[in-house]
This record gives structure tokens, C-alpha cells and sequence, in this order.
């Protein structure tokens, strides 16, 4: 049964059909958040420090690292973003202790990630393009990880799942040249947005049920494609993450985290209750007036995709005796008190032996 594993300095993951789903975090990419991009050019981590912390406390299993900042000081990526990487996988692996996953297109970044992860991380990525080929499957040999495969090529995207297949197959085999065994091959088939393409979703499904069987090789995606555009994305999710797991996807790059109840809109529904009527208690503090009216919570927790994640890992026989499931459903004061005791942490985790 093919396994890929990911390594920090203390903890396992393993990617595989017959294990708990892998949920890598993606909030520590500064790409589409101008707020972080310009913290990281200012030397501010503060903000990768929380998404770090909150990411695996929601159950990410990997945490994906993403350093690609257009620096206005300096738009040539080749230069800051090395050292930039570096930091930042060397303050995340000092807060938490999951693997991680180097993600860039600067080659230099890439191998700055590298030499500063402990244990053994993911690297994304790999295309089918000639010299993306080229740059990066060396690295993938000289570090002895697992590389993410992404189903595109000199061509770009096909919308048609067979030549997406055969760009997959193309990278396994010229991955196998340098002696790169399958199991370190981590295929994305791109999930196109379900708003753009009705057939996304079947085309997907088919195709990693195809990549299980005839490549034997795990598979990722970036859960949030398949709802670009429409409304209620999270409903949409919910349900594309199971299925997907039921087709046999071992690990998705997505947010776990439900991101806490602002104050605008904290505002906004207390002038709403306000208006109706209604009287609340004086002493009444903002986290019960969220839970009472449905808004959710002002802290960090883990997302309904997660809830989604844990009750098909139950479903599918990767949670046995439903131990991690009835963690995650446990209030936090009770999860707190079963970690002082040495409860294990949910995400499917394994210390080795």
C-alpha cells in the first residue's frame, strides 16, 4: 500500500489509502493577502505566528509554507524570497511541531526551505514543464523528500482529466529516472471550479480514483478551486472533500481554520437584536452573544470542513473506535484536560517507533 511520509524533528505524517485524511494548511502564503505580504516585507511575523498556532490547534497534519512576497523595495523574488523562506520555516518549525511543506516557484527558495526544515518536508512543486522537470526533481533526489506533482505542463492546463492523467504519469516516470520512487510523488489533478466547469467535481473524482489505481500514488488538491465564484463556498466544500476522500484523495492544501467573528460584524448583529427588542443580560460578553445568536465564535477554531474531514476518516474506518471523532467534538476545556493527560493530538499524527 503506498505510503508517503512527512517528517518534522519529532512528528510523522503519513499520506496513504488506509490512512486519516492529510490536511495541509495553507493560510502562510501572503498571495491575494495584502496585509501579510506587507507585514513579512516589514519584518512582522506576527501574523504567520497565529496562523501557524491556530492551523494545527483546528487538526492541520502539515503546514504549508509559502514566502512569495513581490517586495516593493525589491520585486526580484530570486533575491528576498530565499531568505525569507528560510525565516519563516525556521520560526514555524520553533512554535509548532508538524511537518512541513516548502512551497515556491523560485528554485532558490525551494532549497533555502530545504536546508532549514528539520526532518523530512513536502516540497510543492513539480509541473510537467521541461524545466520545471529539470530544476526541481533534482532537489527532490539530493533531499530525499516527497514532492507535490501538479497535472500541467508546457501546454498549461487541459480541461480535458486524460491529458491531466498523462502530464501525471509523464512526471512519475521521468521522477523514476532519478530515482524517485512513486510513493514520494503526490499528485494535484486540478480541481477546476465546479462555476466554470459543471463536470468538475465527476471529472476530478474519476481521475483520482484513476490515479490510485493505475500510479498507485497519493493524491492532493486545493480544496477551495472547486467553489471559486459561488456563494456559500463552505457548503460546497463540506461536501467535495468527503466525496473526494471517498475516490480515494489522501491530502487536500486547505484553511482548517473557521476565522473568528470580527467586530463590524459583531456590531452589525448587536444593533440587529438591539433593534428588535430584544434585551440581553448587562454582563453578557461577546463570545456567548456569538454562540447564542449563531455567528459563530471571536476565536480561531477549527472550520465545518474539518467536522467534514473527521466524520469521513469515522465513516471510512480511518478514525477506529472513533477516538479522534469524539475528540474533536469535545468542548475545549474538555480537550484542554484530556491533553494534560496525554491525550494524542488529532490530524492523524504518529509518533515514530
Amino acid at each position: 500500500m503506498t505510503r508517503t511520509v512527512v517528517e518534522s524533528k519529532t512528528k510523522t505524517a503519513v499520506l496513504g489509502f488506509d490512512e486519516p485524511f492529510c490536511v495541509i494548511g495553507e493560510r502562510i502564503n501572503p498571495t491575494g493577502r495584502k496585509k501579510l505580504a506587507a507585514e513579512l516585507e516589514a519584518g512582522d511575523f506576527s501574523t504567520v505566528e497565529k496562523d501557524a498556532i491556530a492551523q494545527v490547534a483546528a487538526g492541520a497534519t502539515v503546514l504549508d509554507i509559502n514566502a512569495g512576497v513581490v517586495y516593493n523595495s525589491n520585486p526580484n523574488p530570486n533575491e528576498t524570497e530565499p531568505p525569507l523562506m528560510r525565516k519563516i520555516v525556521e520560526l514555524v518549525q520553533g512554535l509548532v511541531d508538524v511537518p512541513l511543506c516548502v512551497d515556491s516557484s523560485v528554485p532558490g527558495a525551494l532549497e533555502a526551505g530545504l536546508e532549514a526544515a528539520e526532518g523530512r518536508p513536502l516540497l510543492n512543486s513539480v509541473t510537467g514543464e521541461e524545466d520545471r522537470l529539470e530544476l526541481v526533481l533534482p532537489l527532490v533526489k539530493k533531499y530525499n523528500v516527497p514532492v507535490v506533482a501538479i497535472s500541467n505542463d508546457d501546454t498549461g492546463i487541459s480541461e480535458d482529466p486524460d491529458v491531466r492523467f498523462e502530464v501525471a504519469k509523464k512526471i512519475v516516470e521521468r521522477a523514476a529516472d532519478f530515482g524517485i520512487p512513486a510513493h514520494d510523488i503526490v499528485v494535484d489533478p486540478l480541481v477546476m471550479p465546479i462555476g466554470a466547469m459543471a463536470t468538475a467535481g465527476q471529472q476530478v473524482f474519476a481521475l483520482v480514483r484513476r490515479l490510485r489505481e493505475e500510479l498507485g500514488v497519493n493524491t492532493t488538491c486545493g480544496a477551495s478551486n472547486v467553489s471559486f465564484g459561488l456563494p456559500n463556498r463552505h457548503g460546497i466544500n463540506n461536501a467535495f472533500l468527503p466525496m473526494a476522500m471517498g475516490a480515494g484523495m489522501t491530502s487536500a492544501i486547505m484553511n482548517p481554520v473557521a476565522l473568528p467573528v470580527g467586530p463590524k460584524k459583531l456590531a452589525e448583529k448587536k444593533a440587529e437584536v438591539e433593534a428588535k427588542g430584544i434585551i440581553l443580560p448587562a454582563d453578557m460578553d461577546d463570545e456567548t452573544f456569538c454562540q447564542l445568536f449563531g455567528l459563530g465564535s471571536t476565536k480561531p477554531r477549527a472550520g465545518k470542513e474539518m467536522e467534514a474531514i473527521r466524520a469521513a476518516n469515522l465513516l471510512t474506518n480511518n478514525d477506529p473506535h472513533g477516538g479522534e471523532w469524539i475528540r474533536f467534538n469535545k468542548s475545549p476545556e474538555e480537550a484542554g484536560a484530556a491533553g494534560a493527560v496525554g491525550g494524542r493530538r488529532g490530524g492523524g499524527r504518529r509518533r515514530r517507533a
